[in-house]
C-alpha cells in the first residue's frame, strides 16, 4: 500500500504514519512546518519531508489512498490534486475505522477525562497481556506510539467531538460505530465550531445513536446532559459514579469492597498513583469497560495500582518537601476547575498557585471568556497569561487584563500579557517554596522552557 500523508506533523497524523509504517506500508508526507517530538521521530522513520511545504509533485496516480489532517486548508494544492485525481481520501478517524472494521471497537468520549480514561483502559489491558490496538490523544507510558494497527481483535479509541478534516465537517467520534462507548461528561468547548451549547450538545446525541444494535453505553451519571443523552442510545445503558475513596498523608485510597479478591487482612484500601474525583470517576468508567471486556475486578484493582496517568494530565515535574509543582493539558473551563480541586483535595492543607494560559481559540475568545467564571475558585492564588499576538494570529477581538479578571473573578488573581513577566513571578514561587504549583496549558507558554524553570 503506498499511502500519502497531507499535514504529516501532527501528533495523530505522524503516529498513524509510523503506524502504518510498521505494518509495511510504503509512506510519504508533507507539511509546512512540523516541531518535535513529531520531527524527530518522523527523521528516525525516514518519513521525514525533504522539504517543508506543499508539493503537487507528490500526488500521483499509483497512490492507494490519501490521508488529510487538520491542519491542511481546503484550499490545499495537494488536497486540490488528489482530488482531481480522484484519488481516495481519507481523514484520520474515517482510516482508523476502515482498519479496524473487524474488531471490538471500544470508544472513550466526553469533554473532559477521554485520554485519561482510554489510558486507563489502555494500561489495564497490557498490564493482563489481553492482546488489543489503539488510537490515544497521548504519549503513554510503555507504549512506544499512540496508534497501534495490527491483527487484535480489539480497538480502544480515544473519541474526540472535533472535526474530522477540512473536508470532512463530521466529528471523529461519529465515525467509529462503537460496539462499548463511553461518554464522561458534556461541557461546551470548540466555539469556533459550535457556537451555540446547543449545537455542542447534539454532537454527542448523534455519536450514541452511533452505538451498534446489542452494544453497551457506560456514562457517568451525575452529568444532567448525559442522562437526557442517554436515553437515545440503541444499546444496554450503563451508568457510573465516583468510587468510594479516602484520602491520608497526600496518598488516595480506593475503599476495599467484597469484590477485590486480592484483599488481605487489615488492607485499608488501594493505594492509587492518580487522584482527584474526575481521575477517580475516569476510573470507574475504565472498570465498567474492562468488565464489559471479561475482568473481574479483582484484575482491575491489581493493575490500576501500577498507573501513573497520562503524559501532561496532572504530571508531577518535581517533588520537594515542601513544594510539589504539576503540568496539566487543562485548559476549558471544566478541566481547569477539576484540574485545581483535584490538587486541592489531595494537598488540604497546602497553599496552591494555579497557573492558566489561554491558548486555544474557545479560551481566546472574548465572548466565551464568562464561561471560566469561578473555575479557579479553589485556587489560593490564580495566574492567568495570554499572549496577544496569538489572538491577532487567530484573527479574534482583542482582549483587555479587566476583561479577564472580570470575567474570573477571582480575589488573589494576576493576569499576564507578557511571558518574561510570568516567568519571573514563577521563578519567584519556585524559589520561595511556600505553595504548591499548578501550570495548566495546551500550548507553550509563550516560548518559556517550563522544564528548565523547574530544575534550575
Amino acid at each position: 500500500m503506498k499511502i500519502h500523508f497531507i499535514a504529516i506533523g501532527g501528533a495523530l497524523m505522524h503516529n498513524l504514519a509510523l503506524a502504518l509504517k510498521q505494518k509495511g506500508y510504503q509512506i510519504t508526507g508533507s507539511d509546512d512546518e512540523i516541531y518535535d517530538p513529531s520531527r524527530s521521530r518522523l527523521q528516525k522513520a525516514g518519513l521525514l519531508p525533504s522539504k517543508m511545504g506543499w508539493d503537487i509533485a507528490r500526488i500521483q496516480p499509483d497512490l492507494d489512498a490519501v490521508i488529510v489532517g487538520m491542519h491542511a486548508r481546503s484550499n490545499n494544492p495537494e488536497l486540490l490534486k488528489a482530488q482531481e485525481l480522484g484519488l481516495t481520501i481519507y481523514s484520520y478517524p474515517e482510516y482508523i475505522y476502515l482498519q479496524s472494521q473487524q474488531k471490538k471497537r471500544v470508544v472513550v468520549g466526553g469533554s473532559h477525562g477521554k485520554t485519561t480514561t482510554t489510558s486507563m483502559i489502555m494500561h489495564i489491558l497490557k498490564y493482563h497481556q489481553i492482546d488489543f490496538d489503539y488510537a490515544v490523544g497521548a504519549q503513554l507510558d510503555g507504549f512506544e506510539l499512540m496508534v497501534r494497527l495490527s491483527d487484535a481483535p480489539l480497538i480502544v479509541i480515544e473519541g474526540d467531538e472535533y472535526l474530522s478534516s477540512p473536508i470532512d465537517t463530521l466529528p471523529k467520534f461519529l465515525h467509529y460505530y462503537p460496539h462499548i462507548a463511553v461518554l464522561t461528561g458534556i461541557a461546551w468547548d470548540h466555539i469556533n465550531v459550535f457556537p451555540t451549547f446547543r449545537k455542542y450538545k447534539k454532537q454527542f446525541k448523534k455519536f450514541v445513536k452511533t452505538i451498534l444494535q446489542h452494544g453497551t453505553l457506560i456514562y457517568y451519571k451525575e452529568d444532567k446532559q448525559l442522562q437526557k443523552i442517554a436515553g437515545y442510545a440503541p444499546a444496554q445503558v450503563i451508568a457510573y459514579d465516583t468510587p468510594a475513596h479516602h484520602v491520608e498523608n497526600h496518598q488516595t485510597y480506593l475503599d476495599v469492597d467484597y469484590n477485590y479478591q486480592l484483599a488481605k487482612e487489615g488492607v485499608v484500601g488501594i493505594p492509587l498513583q492518580i487522584f482527584g474525583k474526575h481521575n477517580l470517576q475516569n476510573f470507574q468508567a475504565a472498570r465498567m469497560v474492562c468488565r464489559e471486556l471479561g475482568l473481574n475486578d479483582g484484575q482491575i484493582l491489581e493493575a490500576i495500582q501500577a498507573f501513573s496517568g497520562a503524559a501532561k494530565r496532572l504530571e508531577i515535574l518535581s517533588k520537594k518537601e515542601k513544594q510539589v509543582i504539576f503540568k496539566d493539558f487543562a485548559h476549558a473551563p471544566s478541566k481547569v476547575k477539576a484540574t485545581i480541586n483535584a490538587v486541592k483535595q489531595q494537598y488540604k492543607n497546602c497553599s496552591l498557585v494555579a497557573v492558566l494560559e489561554l491558548h486555544t481559540f474557545s479560551s481566546l475568545n472574548v465572548d466565551f471568556l464568562d464561561e471560566y467564571l469561578g473555575s479557579m475558585g479553589a485556587a489560593d492564588v490564580a495566574y492567568v497569561y495570554y499572549n496577544p499576538h496569538t489572538i491577532r494570529m487567530k484573527k479574534l477581538k482583542d482582549i483587555e487584563p479587566a476583561q479577564v479578571e472580570e470575567a474570573f473573578f477571582h480575589p488573589n488573581l494576576i493576569v499576564f500579557t507578557d511571558e518574561q513577566a510570568l516567568k519571573h513571578q514563577l521563578e519567584k514561587d519556585i524559589a520561595a517554596q511556600e505553595s504548591n504549583l499548578l501550570l495548566m496549558s495546551s500550548g507553550n507558554w509563550g516560548g518559556i522552557d517550563i522544564l528548565k524553570l523547574v530544575n534550575d
